[in-house]
């Protein structure tokens, strides 16, 4: 049930909310099929999409709910927006609320731009004289003001979503409820958004989005919840719910450390029986946030005397660019002698400052001389993931000062 009530400065109150849909194992989708089959009944199962979910947000406050793929976000969403109606519990929202849950549902694909943004614009909420007005500057912040007389059916998927999320935005609403609506359009355009959703929590809206972009949650919401099969399992700082949900989105591949197999790539004369990354606290894992101590670890098997051995580390992108390469021999520090039977393991640490993504490790076991000398050889059988809620946009994020002056005078 959906219903408006005063709240004082609660703005949406989520209370024991439930949502189970009803799948068919198999269904029947023409007259034929049931024609031959009059007697075959579908079976169903019960899928619960929301389990007692209970939260509060308050007015003028910016609310993530993120999660993974099946986890109930958007469901959530329309129970909210009144599009679903809920098995159990009841949902009160204050004020006019605006929902950003399919951005162009509605458009006529066989009008011109202006036709579709005045019927959008009444269906949302505003009066045909307001919608006309407010046309120009709809246009104008798409950008398509040199496409406004094409029919829609002619326009890209980009130039779609951008006329969509224009429109949107021009809604006078207390609460606007947004789904997935901030990968629209090219960089400029998503600045765009950006700046407006700054906007709107700067005067007030109380906004509850719905997003898979860590960085997003970072840095708009002031609280935020993470479902996971329809329940609530996190709530409560941005950073730390993102934190939460990189975990648990990145665990499920949660590759345990990699052991060698196979025979080997170089001289025979030592192999590497084992690799693996390690946090600061020796704990071995798969996932490492970004700026927090990251350890390789290779155990090495010497079946023969071996002078001065030293080990190489390559940490290889998803695109195969190796982003930071180490080695024990830095400067061609000398490792000593080692007989044949001895074990040893040889380890690289350093701050993590990798962007966030997956990286393959390549170990080399060399032999320092005149030149470098293969002796084996790991060859991406180590995998990791960084994850971060923030990203600059390069292939390591430096820590960076920056500053700004006012009034420097420059001397005559």
């Amino acid at each position: 049930m959906l219903r408006s009530t005063d709240s004082g400065r609660t703005a949406i109150r989520v209370d024991g909310v439930a949502k189970t849909f009803r799948i068919p194992e198999e269904a029947m989708h023409t007259l034929k099929e049931r024609a031959l089959h009059p007697l075959r009944r579908s079976g169903h199962h019960q899928f619960k999409a929301l389990e007692n979910v209970s939260f509060d947000v308050r007015d003028g406050e910016f609310f993530g709910v993120v999660g993974r793929n099946g986890s109930g976000k958007s469901t959530l969403l329309k129970c909210m927006a009144g599009i679903y109606a809920t098995d159990r519990g009841n949902i009160w929202i204050t004020g006019r609320m605006s929902p950003f849950i399919e951005l162009g549902v509605g458009f006529n694909p066989d009008l011109a731009a202006r036709d579709n943004v005045v019927l959008n614009g009444i269906m949302l909420g505003l009066s045909p004289r307001e919608a006309r007005a407010r046309y120009d500057h709809v246009i104008e912040f798409a950008e398509l003001e040199e496409f406004q007389e094409l029919k829609l059916k002619n326009y890209s998927s980009g130039m779609h979503v951008r006329l969509a999320f224009s429109v949107a935005i021009q809604v006078d609403a207390d609460v606007l409820l947004i789904d997935e609506v901030l990968a629209v359009g090219d960089a400029s355009f998503q600045q765009k958004c950006f700046d407006v959703f700054n906007r709107l929590r700067d005067e007030g809206k109380t906004i509850v989005l719905v997003t898979h972009d860590m960085g997003a949650v970072s840095r708009f919401c002031h609280r935020a919840i993470l479902l996971e099969k329809g329940e609530i399992v996190a709530e409560g700082d941005p950073e730390a719910v993102a934190n939460d949900y990189l975990e648990l989105n990145f665990n499920r591949e949660g590759a345990a450390p990699a052991t060698r197999a196979g025979g080997w790539r170089g001289s025979g004369a030592a192999r590497i029986v084992d690799a693996w990354c390690e946090s600061s606290d020796g704990a071995q894992t798969a996932m490492f946030r970004q700026g927090g101590e990251l350890r390789f670890c290779a155990r090495v098997e010497f079946l023969e005397a071996v002078d001065d051995p030293a080990l190489t580390v390559e940490f290889e992108n998803a695109e195969q660019v190796k982003v930071l390469v180490g080695s024990t021999a830095y400067d061609e520090e000398r490792s000593g002698r080692f007989e044949a039977g001895e074990q040893a393991t040889f380890s690289l640490e350093f701050t993590n400052v990798m962007a966030p993504g997956r990286y393959n490790v390549i170990a080399t076991l060399s032999r320092l001389g005149h030149r470098l000398e293969l002796i084996d050889r790991s060859d991406r059988e180590v995998s990791i993931v960084v994850t971060a809620t923030r990203a600059q946009g390069g292939v390591v994020d430096v820590p960076i000062r920056a500053s700004i002056e006012r009034g420097v005078e420059v001397a005559p």
